[in-house]
């Protein structure tokens, strides 16, 4: 059986965090530079290998003194840790796809499971075939060593200890490289 490669197409994906702020309401934040890639010997993925990294300093939550904070050492400490990282591979659970490996944020190492849905392979107008994920999960941002914590005067906590993770991931299969040896 023969391996496809593929790497994430950023103009097509997004990937974003929810976090709870004060208990009451939601915020949300964008990695806007990132990579990642699969490899994969079956048309559904399962089995896959992949790999996935996120610039830290490109944080956005559409507030620039809140993205500062979030690049500071009370929490992803860009400085010292400027990515964020995920390698793992896909496996089927249950019937359903789940995305299972390593996430290493602020050099804190923890295996992680995220669900997956896995929208299909199809052909572009332009000729390149492309595969489409959708990501969730959740993770304690304390586990990673994100531990920066605030109480309200009334006791309410500031930013809640758990974070909701979605990726929207689209790939581009990567083409095959024929060598002259092969043709030969």
């Amino acid at each position: 059986m023969s391996t496809t490669k593929w790497s994430i197409d950023p103009t097509h994906s997004e990937v974003s965090f929810k976090v709870k702020h004060l208990v009451i309401s939601t915020v949300t934040g964008f990695f806007k530079e990132f990579e990642g890639a699969a490899e994969s010997e079956r048309e559904d993925f399962e089995g896959a290998t992949v790999s996935f990294s996120a610039d830290v300093n490109s944080i956005d939550t559409n507030q620039k003194d809140r993205d500062a904070h979030l690049k500071s050492a009370d929490f992803f400490d860009a400085e010292n840790y400027p990515k964020l990282s995920f390698s793992g591979k896909v496996a089927k659970v249950g019937g359903e796809h789940k995305l299972v490996g390593e996430l290493e944020i602020r050099g804190n190492k923890k295996e992680v499971e995220l669900d997956v849905e896995f929208g299909g392979v199809v052909a572009d107008p332009w000729g390149q075939t492309k595969a489409g994920f959708e990501i969730e999960g959740k993770i304690s941002r304390k586990e990673f060593g994100l531990t920066w914590s605030a109480v309200t005067e009334a006791g309410s906590v500031v930013v809640s200890d758990q974070v909701r993770l979605h990726l929207s991931v689209q790939l581009v299969k990567q083409q095959v490289e024929v060598s002259e040896q092969a043709i030969a």
